[in-house]
């Protein structure tokens, strides 16, 4: 039987008028300290932005959501935050703020494979 791993999860949110606290669902991260596993997946739906909030900059969104994809990779190229381990690098893109993308609350989970765990959180909280 295959082993189950813990992981934590949260849902990357869009939320173009903070004061609103509306929000849309652009993407998730997962992250498992067993097996050093951290990663995003981002879908943008940029006509439900632009029908939801047309005033929004989607060019700007769009570098902020990529910054969590570069951020879970690591690296130089994802600056000082990059450069930290996994554990701090998840609790930093997870972190409360008040800014226009941001995460939503974090979640524990089971399952047997991470990166299918994440498909199937993306398909049922993006998409």
């Amino acid at each position: 039987m295959q082993e189950k791993h813990l992981f934590e999860y949260a849902v990357i949110r869009v939320m173009p008028r903070v004061e609103r606290e509306e929000f849309l669902n652009a993407g998730v991260i997962l992250y498992s300290k067993q097996q050093r596993f951290l990663q995003a997946i981002i879908t943008l739906n940029e006509e439900r932005l632009r029908a939801f909030s047309p005033e929004t900059d989607i060019e700007e969104v769009k570098s902020y959501l990529n910054a969590f994809e570069y951020i879970c990779k690591g690296g130089k190229e994802a600056g000082p935050i990059g450069q930290l381990d996994l554990a701090s690098r998840f609790r930093w893109l997870t972190a409360t703020r008040s800014t226009v993308v941001q995460a939503g609350k974090v979640h524990p989970g089971f399952c047997n494979d991470l990166p299918q765990a994440l498909i199937r959180l993306h398909e049922k909280l993006v998409l």
